[in-house]
């Protein structure tokens, strides 16, 4: 089998699982929620597998972190969200699965991050420092024509 880069990853694996949990809780819930539980819920969930992958895509490790810990804070905000949704009744017998899941992700998550920081790919060619794109300088002084 072909190394397919953040595919590969348990984190982004277990934390595809917890995106497929929230989109199957968001189907269940009342419609006054499309616009508030349920958004919120599946920006948490997606937002945690989009950050893995964008955090793998960065050369330098520190800038890697800064997206996994977004990750991990999304992670938990999903979990928040599924008690929410337990405690409001929205889902039954639910709660006990999604906390397990969750927290298996954030294990997962919390070892990557720990391999990472050992890592410290882009440490030797760019320091302890995260590396930054430069800031496009843009001319606001630019004179228009005059609209006689």
């Amino acid at each position: 089998m072909a190394h397919r880069g953040f595919e590969d990853l348990e984190c982004y694996q277990l934390a595809s699982q917890v995106l497929k949990e929230a989109y199957d809780v968001v189907k269940r819930l009342p419609a006054e929620e499309k616009y508030n539980l349920a958004d919120q819920l599946r920006r948490a969930s997606i937002s945690v597998v989009l950050n893995i992958a964008e955090g793998y895509g960065r050369y330098h490790y520190l800038e890697s972190l800064r997206f996994y810990y977004i990750a991990r804070g999304s992670l938990n905000e999903t979990l928040s969200a599924f008690i929410a949704c337990d405690q409001l009744q929205y889902t039954q017998d639910k709660i006990q699965e999604q906390r397990e899941l969750c927290h298996s992700a954030l294990r997962s998550l919390n070892g990557f991050i720990r391999y990472v920081r050992n890592q410290q790919r882009g440490n030797k060619e760019y320091g302890d420092k995260v590396i930054h794109d430069d800031i496009s300088q843009y001319d606001v002084n630019i004179k228009l024509p005059s609209p006689d």
